[in-house]
């Protein structure tokens, strides 16, 4: 279990800012002290975990323990990035688990073919929302044995 004193980072990858601050909200909600990190698209994502671009320096944004990836972001969707993350020797060992509208059953194949950890249906309503972000900050952060930061 994850010490509950120590800060877990949670790196996620969304362009819409009403679904950020949804997630956001469900989060906020838990007894773990959660460092959230923001990125708007695949390019983004990928600068800001190998720290590039704007994203560039030593501990700018900390590597996450958690990645949270909308597939359908402008520049480069989340499926690039996936490939992307999960052929990098530095990156793959990061969990990511895509949280999309998404129910596309090619979209479910191939994010699973790249190497996804979970893939997630974002519930319409407000309360499912809640509990699935609470479900899935427990396992991913609570229950889940996770690799040391390298």
């Amino acid at each position: 279990m994850i010490n509950r004193k120590k800060s877990v980072v949670l790196l996620i990858a969304e362009d819409d800012d009403d679904d950020f601050l949804l997630t956001r909200e469900a989060l906020e909600g838990s007894h773990l002290l959660n460092t959230l990190y923001r990125v708007k698209n695949g390019e983004e994502l990928l600068d800001c975990l190998l720290h590039r671009g704007t994203y560039a320096g030593d501990g700018v944004v900390p590597r996450p323990a958690l990645i949270l990836l909308d597939l359908n972001m402008p520049k480069m969707d989340g499926r690039e990035a996936l490939k992307k993350i999960k052929e990098h020797p530095d990156l793959r060992r990061i969990p990511v688990v895509v949280l999309t509208t998404s129910d596309a059953e090619e979209d479910i194949a191939k994010t699973y073919d790249l190497g996804v950890n979970s893939f997630i249906r974002k519930p319409v309503s407000f309360d499912e929302f809640l509990r699935t972000i609470q479900v899935l900050k427990e396992y991913w952060l609570e229950i889940v044995t996770l690799p040391e930061d390298e």
